[in-house]
């Protein structure tokens, strides 16, 4: 019976709402029948106000459905909607339907994993995926409890939203949730490794595969005391209680997103149990990600938007308090500058796409649009801004507004519009001109010193107009001084400035305010003897996305860029700063520059010298060392390091042998049975997904053309095999290989929702895009299909994306000169 299904528009969760009230949802699931479907029976109690509505529904088959006592005809079922006629007063609908167990991250994802076998389920409703579980009234603001009963293989644990127990070999009982929206429903079932511990009377726990049970049990202390540190703060801040009983973190396998919020059961992408050596970076992105999950559950959970247009509230409250709690009280006080390095560009970039949208009041008319703006911008920028609020109105009217708005809509659901006022009754004035200019209107403004006329230049982006002030600091240097850091306030198009004779000037470095600000070209010049002498972090990290902002719009030449990694990362103390500036200049400024095999040589002599300079077995020295190998272009250097013949302090354990395997795979330096070979050694999910990797990047037209049919359906695979596939593929300096795929990659969008769909969809878009193919027409033809008003709307985002980040990296060649 799967078929098409229709998004829901917003219009029709309006009156959808309007006409019903849920009552309760008991759902019955059989996970044990078989490996591709499973039986699942929802009872939904509901009163109406009387009309016709739908309910949704998208099974492998209908067994049976029952309304008000009477049987309704399972064809009715149309597109995934099932319509039914209401009268005034109370119903129960019960639809008795075999689902599909899904491998694309969504619905019941249910994977094998290939370390020892074992099947693993885990529920993911976001963002409309629930009906493919239960039968449901999907949309965020029509709450109510849930009680699970669930069926499963007695040597499985299933751990829900709620506490519960076997009561008998294979049968599950859980109690009743609080009122939940749809998307939060979860379920997490299978042999997992469970670890258990407890907080302030909340029961805590973790899981993970039983083939990472080591890595979890190593890593449960740090998990658990973050947990506790996190609560503790939470509470402190919000005086409110968390409210969802049991407080279990499940690492699950072939996730899409970083986590979920799901109340009671947050589910988590499990290559955040490290079962390598780990920088410190890696380390911070999983505290902020564990803390930003936690904060959800107030901002999120307890209140819950009640549209996709509002999914920035959030996400941007969420991201903000989570680097800002796990910065204030955890081991990993360095949270902010990481949120710099991982975090900054993501969102500066998507802000200057095509596809730009505001904050807020994105015009979210079905759950189809909202997912595509879920995105740099209702992360990081609105984090951001949030952070300019709380800077204006102070930490007592943050928080009593935001402890008002959770109060006011407890277990409910509310707008922006309620947001705001809980804070102007708390004392922040009003906020009608800030909301306006910051949170409705698209696009950063362009901050850029002009030394001549000794100004500094706002440009409001082009299509969205603004007057936007901005309170930033101001960083200056002359050679063999320190820097000096003073506050300064753009107010208008022009701000004088003068600059200090001879000094490098860098706007905005611990990125007060939004906005796209990029070094003139005296200061790119002086940087390179201001940096080696930088010795504050967040200043060294400000530097490098004001360099990174100005690469993105062609005004640095990558040969300075390259200049600037000498310069720089010798001195470089910050892990971060390594992993994730090293990718980008490898990737893009090596990659871009007029001699890219130069380019290349200069920053490897770096790392490997970095390498060897570096403390013993440090994060530094190992996040040098992976820059290394990416950066390697002879395949004997490679080789010895694969043999272990590597500094003092490296571990050639499997993440390192995997990448060391992919760089000698990319060369056509590794063979396909050396690559089959080392995945059977060690069959774990992380070497199939490097495996995948590897044969996409071999320069040969067989590895292409393997890439190339998990792209277009032809051959199946999970969906990280998936996105690794497509990302090998395109390599730099295989174009004799691949140009020929960049056309059938267009030609390929249209109908693409058929073969793969939800996350998957997109990132199947990314990630095959033909990005080595430095062609304008390439570009031209993609633009043409955008305009042709043929492709399925993720298709059409993604596609427009990726287009003006080709466009992008054109314009650097031409205005530098661009490979030779």
């Amino acid at each position: 019976m799967t078929s098409p299904t229709q998004s829901l528009q917003h219009t029709e969760a309006q009156a959808r709402r309007a006409l019903l009230d849920i009552e309760s949802y008991d759902v019955r699931l059989d996970l044990a029948a078989d490996d591709a479907t499973f039986s699942s029976v929802t009872t939904i109690r509901f009163s109406s106000r009387g009309g016709p509505t739908f309910v949704d529904l998208k099974p492998v088959s209908v067994r049976t459905i029952t309304y008000d006592g009477a049987s309704v005809d399972p064809d009715t079922l149309d597109r995934g909607r099932l319509p039914i006629e209401t009268t005034a007063g109370t119903h129960e609908l019960v639809v008795d339907a075999v689902m599909p167990f899904r491998n694309d991250g969504e619905g019941l994802h249910r994977s094998v994993d290939p370390a020892d076998g074992r099947h693993y389920i885990y529920g993911m409703s976001f963002m409309d995926a629930a009906p493919t579980i239960f039968a449901c009234f999907d949309q965020p603001d029509l709450k109510a409890p849930y009680t699970f009963h669930v069926v499963a293989p007695s040597d499985w644990v299933v751990i829900g939203n709620a506490p519960g127990e076997q009561v008998e070999p294979g049968v599950w009982e859980f109690e009743q949730t609080q009122p939940l929206s749809t998307y939060f429903v979860t379920l997490v079932a299978g042999p997992y490794h469970l670890v258990t511990d407890e907080h302030d009377g909340i029961p805590l726990g973790l899981s993970s595969r039983a083939s990472i049970a080591a890595d979890l049990d190593k890593d449960a202390d740090e998990l658990f005391t973050m947990t506790r540190q996190c609560f503790d703060e939470f509470h402190r801040l919000f005086g409110i209680r968390y409210p969802f009983g049991n407080y279990h973190q499940a690492f699950v396998p072939e996730f899409n997103a970083g986590a979920m919020e799901n109340p009671g059961c947050v589910t988590f992408r499990d290559p955040l149990i490290f079962s390598s050596r780990v920088t410190r970076g890696l380390r911070i992105q999983r505290a902020t990600t564990l803390a930003h999950e936690m904060a959800h559950q107030w901002f999120g959970n307890i209140t819950t938007p009640a549209w996709w247009d509002d999914l920035w509230l959030n996400e941007s409250f969420a991201e903000y308090m989570g680097n800002r709690v796990t910065a204030d009280v955890t081991e990993y006080d360095d949270a902010w500058t990481h949120n710099a390095y991982a975090r900054r560009q993501w969102g500066l970039v998507a802000d200057q796409r095509p596809s730009t949208h505001p904050v807020a009041g994105n015009g979210a008319f079905d759950a189809t649009v909202a997912l595509q703006d879920f995105d740099g911008i209702s992360y990081a920028k609105g984090s951001s801004i949030l952070k300019q609020l709380n800077a204006r109105i102070g930490d007592d009217v943050f928080f009593k507004g935001a402890i008002d708005h959770f109060e006011t809509h407890r277990f409910g659901n509310a707008t922006m519009h309620d947001l705001f006022a809980s804070w102007e009754k708390s004392g922040a004035g009003d906020l009608s001109e800030f909301t306006s200019s910051w949170l409705r209107t698209a696009g950063p403004d362009a901050i850029v010193l002009d030394r001549e006329a000794s100004v500094i230049r706002r440009t409001a982006p082009a299509g969205h107009p603004a007057d936007r002030s901005h309170a930033l600091r101001v960083a200056t240097a002359r050679p063999g001084e320190a820097w000096k850091v003073e506050p300064f306030t753009v107010a208008g198009d022009s701000t004088p400035f003068s600059a200090p004779a001879g000094a490098a000037v860098v706007l905005d470095p611990f990125e007060d305010s939004w906005a796209l600000v990029q070094p003139d070209p005296e200061t790119v010049s002086l940087l390179k003897a201001a940096l080696p002498t930088t010795d504050d972090a967040r200043l060294r990290s400000g530097i490098w996305n004001n360099v990174r902002s100005a690469f993105h719009n062609a005004a640095i030449d990558p040969a300075d860029v390259i200049d600037l990694v000498e310069a720089g990362m010798p001195v470089e103390d910050s892990d971060d700063a390594v992993s994730f500036t090293m990718p980008w200049a490898i990737g893009k400024a090596a990659a871009l520059s007029n001699e890219p095999l130069a380019s290349l040589a200069r920053i490897h002599q770096v790392m490997v010298t970095k390498t060897s300079s570096s403390e013993p077995g440090s994060t530094l020295q190992l996040s040098a060392f992976q820059s290394a190998i990416s950066s390697a272009t002879d395949a004997r250097t490679l080789r010895g390091w694969l043999a272990e013949d590597v500094p003092d302090g490296i571990e050639v354990d499997l993440d390192v042998r995997w990448k060391i395997l992919v760089a000698l795979a990319s060369m056509g330096e590794a063979t396909r049975d050396e690559l089959d070979d080392a995945l059977a050694a060690e069959p774990t999910a992380k070497s199939s997904v490097e495996h995948s990797r590897a044969v996409a990047s071999m320069p040969d037209a067989e590895a292409k053309a393997w890439a190339w049919q998990r792209f277009t359906g032809e051959a199946g695979v999970p969906n990280y095999e998936l996105e690794s596939a497509g990302l090998g593929m395109w390599r730099v300096g295989q174009e004799h290989l691949t140009d020929e795929y960049a056309q059938r990659y267009l030609d390929a969008l249209v109908g693409l929702e058929q073969v793969h769909a939800g996350w998957v969809l997109g990132d199947a878009v990314r990630s095959f895009f033909p990005i080595t193919a430095l062609s304008d027409d390439v570009v031209a033809h993609a633009e043409l299909l955008i305009a042709g008003g043929v492709l399925d709307l993720t298709v059409r985002r993604g596609l427009v994306d990726m287009t003006d980040e080709l466009t992008r990296r054109i314009a650097v060649t031409k205005a530098y000169g661009g490979p030779s």
